[in-house]
Formats: structure tokens, sequence, C-alpha cells
């Protein structure tokens, strides 16, 4: 099997809570050296209040090495130092001011190694009247107008169900990152890429932000109804409910005919995709009227048959269960130490000249490789104890 295409990139990871790990997850998933560097002493629940043990920090955190340094300290500083000083990669998601409390910002890293890329991920950027404040993903859904346009109408605000602002800062960081290493193939020289909560969401706002910003039109909560294509939604089954797509003329002269419902396509107030738009309510009333009067199989399989895109409403549970998600295989086997064999959320991206290995890594209990990494920067085993007592790691 070929090396997985990071193999050859070491990185170091400060990261806690969950946007920046996930980006270090997508480097470490890929092959990348990842030491996670933790605070020595008591362990303590992890700031998105799961255990070690738990699925959320087995699911974050595999794949990689840990061991314990107190940056706070100058021997502890100094360690990380001598292993910047070799690393391609450093992944950080403080709040914008404290790396510069500890020392171990950009410019500190740059100075013993011109060549690390430094990765940073804040809740509202580095800079600015807002770059001090705490962030979390819910904040940032709010802040970043993602509630107000979720959830049905007239309900008030609501959250997406996912953390996606720190989903998809991580996963911009980690995109970031990969362009700064194709970079410094051609400069020698590295750089300090950042992203923050608040820019993804607004990246992910996609076209509602540009009816803003082009048309001037601020989008509002639609429910479960897509706000301009139309109809796409969902609707009831005799059994439960089906999401169906069928906007664009084309889609639904076939939705019309597969439903056998051409009174549909002939009514006069459905007759462009204008009009759908306007009449929303009255054709949603009249399609499930038709929809509910047979079971979700039946219409998938109908629908399926005539090319309109549709599907079941699953739970996760009966996510895990469909045939097409068990053929791709991205609930991933990892087979760890002390909780045996497990599963984690595997990587959505597939290569064919580099497959994920059959087995992930489990992630590692706290402070597991202190003494391997410290050996391999020449510390003896009576150094190493010293540090040790005196609480450096």
């Amino acid at each position: 099997m070929s090396a997985l295409p990071l193999a050859h990139i070491s990185v170091l990871d400060l990261t806690a809570h969950r946007a920046g790990p996930t980006a270090v997850r997508q480097l470490a998933d890929w092959g990348a050296q990842v030491i996670k560097i933790e605070q020595p002493g008591p362990e303590v629940p992890d700031a998105t209040g799961s255990r070690r043990d738990g699925f959320d920090f087995q699911n974050l955190h595999r794949n990689k090495r840990s061991m314990t340094v107190n940056l706070k300290s100058d021997e502890g500083r100094a360690i990380f130092m001598k292993l910047a000083a070799k690393a391609d990669v450093v992944v950080e998601n403080y709040r914008s001011d404290v790396k510069f409390r500890l020392g171990v910002d950009y410019e500190s890293v740059r100075a013993v190694n011109p060549r690390i890329i430094y990765a940073s991920i804040a809740g509202f950027g580095q800079t600015g009247p807002d770059a001090t404040r705490p962030g979390v993903d819910q904040i940032a859904q709010g802040m970043g107008g993602l509630m107000s346009i979720t959830g049905a109408p007239g309900q008030g605000p609501m959250r997406v169900g996912i953390p996606i602002a720190d989903l998809t800062s991580g996963l911009l960081l980690a995109q970031a990152i990969l362009l700064a290493m194709l970079q410094r193939e051609q400069t020698g020289v590295g750089q300090w890429v950042h992203t923050s909560l608040i820019e993804a969401q607004i990246f992910m706002l996609d076209f509602q932000a540009a009816r803003w910003l082009i048309d001037g039109e601020v989008a509002k909560q639609a429910g479960n109804d897509h706000p301009t294509g139309i109809p796409t939604g969902v609707f009831p089954t005799s059994d439960g409910h089906i999401n169906i797509a069928a906007s664009g003329d084309g889609l639904w002269k076939r939705f019309c005919e597969a439903i056998a419902a051409p009174e549909l396509l002939a009514h006069p107030d459905h007759a462009t995709g204008q009009l759908r738009s306007r009449n929303r309510k009255a054709l949603n009333e009249r399609i499930s009227a038709i929809t509910r009067t047979k079971p979700s199989g039946h219409w998938i399989a109908a629908l399926n048959k005539a090319g309109v895109p549709c599907g079941p409403i699953n739970t996760i549970d009966q996510t895990f269960a469909e045939p097409q998600v068990q053929h791709l295989g991205i609930a991933r086997p990892v087979r760890h130490p002390k909780l045996g064999d497990i599963k984690v959320v595997g990587q959505p991206i597939n290569m064919g000249a580099a497959p994920q290995p059959a087995e992930l890594r489990p992630t590692p209990e706290l402070g597991e490789h202190t003494d391997d990494v410290l050996r391999s920067l020449g510390y003896d085993q009576a150094a190493i104890d010293g540090l040790r007592t005196r609480g450096v790691v």
C-alpha cells in the first residue's frame, strides 16, 4: 500500500475544543506525524464536555501521539521550541492573545524555524475590536446570521444541530495549511495562516449571504422548504415523512408525472418557478394531500425511477444502517487498548493511490508518548525524571 500523502509532515498540535482538533484530524488521518501537546497534571474533561475515553474525544483525536508540556514554564517553552525547530506545522486555537502571552506565537516560532507553517483559529479573528473575545460555535452561529434563517417561520432563532462553525473553520484551516505547504515548495519559507469561527460561518451562508450582498434581500426562516427552489422540502407520507426536491421546470414535470398528478402540472398558479415560489404554501398543501396517501418507500421508489431527487429522513442509527452508507465504509474501526473495538467517523475523501488503512490508530492516553518524544530530542531518563519532578512535563 502507498504511504499516505502527508506521511512526511510533522505537526505540533496545541489545540483543544473542536475547531482546531478538526483541522489537525484532517492532517493526522492522511498520515501526518502529529504530537498533541497537553498540560501536565490531573486530567480534566475536555472543553467540549467529553472525557478522554468518551465518544467525542475519541472521534476527534485519533492517529496522534500525546506528550505533556507546561508551556507556562521556561523549560517547557524551551522543549516546545526544540520540537518546533524540526516541525513542519504548528496548529493552535487559543484566544487570539494567549499565544503571545505564552511566547509560542508565529514570530517566536519563525525565529527558530523559518519554514514553519503556523495555523490559527480564533472565535472572531486575530485582529480587530472583537479579536480577544471568547467564542464558541453557537455564538458564531448567532452572530454569523445562521440562526436567523434556521427553523420554522415565526418560531424564533434556531441553532443548527451540529457545531457547523467549528467544523467548517477546522476544515478551512486544514485547506489553508495545505495551500501554505504548496507555496513553501516554491518559496522555501513558511507563513502564518488563520481563520475564525465567524469567517467560516459567514462563508457557509453562501447564497444566503449573496442575496444580501448583491440583491439587498435579507433572508428569513423557511423551515424545511428550500428558500428559493420550490418545491423542495419535507412532505408527509402514510408512515412518516420524506424529502423531495423537484424545483426547476424539468424536474417539476417529471415529479407531477411520477405522482400521477397532471392537475398540478396544469394548474395556472404553478406554471413557472416564480409562481410556484409565490404560491408555495398552497402548492405544498396540494402535494402533501397526495404524498400522505402512500408509504415513504412507495414514493422514494417512484421518484427515484423518475429521476427526481428524494429520500428518507433518517435518525442517525438509520443513517448508519443504510446499505449505501455501509458500502461506503465511513464508520471506521479502531482497536482501543481500554475501550476495545470501537468505530469512529472516517474520512469522506477517497484517494485511489493512497487509500485509508484498514484501521485508524486510537486516541492516545494523556502524555503516553512524552518520554519517547523527549528521548528523540536527546534527553536521557535522568533528565526526563527531573522534568517530571519539576512539573515541566
